[in-house]
């Protein structure tokens, strides 16, 4: 099934947004970028369950727009699964809007955590154990929801190569 819909799925610092693009241009699509970010930008990183609800379901109305636009391949820099594990790693619990949704991607990437974390204002788990633990928490979501997905590693080129060909091994199955 030739996938539609990509999400790039994973903890923070480990290139989603970067390769975002690239990935667009390689297939010639769009992404949707990651409304969280903005979201932080704006209203700082002391998130509720409230905000990360709001930030799910605005990404999600983000998503179905470009997807009714004609968006193919539309890439998703993140999506609520992603928002559903920022729950679990903030409040060790998440609302129930998560678990009822059901508008999984068509394909996920997730990112490894084989590259350096960088503060940049809005990134908050940096130390080796609660990066693993939001990796961890990040695979489990995709194994849980029983979606399509395939593990993105390596540095620079080799990262975007491995989701170049990860993503043409999905349209080929």
């Amino acid at each position: 099934m030739n996938p539609r819909t990509i999400c790039l799925h994973g903890p923070e610092s480990v290139g989603k947004t970067t390769i975002a693009k690239r990935l667009a241009d390689h297939f010639g699509g769009e992404v949707l970028d990651e409304y969280g970010r903005d979201f932080a930008e704006n209203h700082g990183i002391m998130f509720t369950m409230r905000d990360l609800v709001e930030i799910a379901q605005t990404h999600d109305a983000g998503t179905q727009m470009m997807l009714d636009q004609g968006a193919d391949p539309l890439i998703l820099d993140t999506d609520p699964l992603m928002t559903a594990v920022w729950a679990d790693m903030l409040f060790g619990k998440r609302d129930p809007w998560f678990d009822a949704w059901q508008g999984t991607a068509d394909f996920y990437l997730l990112f490894d955590i084989d590259l350096p974390w960088i503060a940049d204002g809005t990134r908050i788990f940096g130390t080796p154990q609660l990066r693993q633990r939001f990796f961890d928490l990040s695979k489990a979501e995709l194994e849980r929801r029983g979606v399509r997905w395939s593990l993105i590693s390596g540095q620079g080129e080799a990262r975007f190569s491995a989701a170049v060909a990860a993503i043409e091994a999905a349209r080929e199955a």
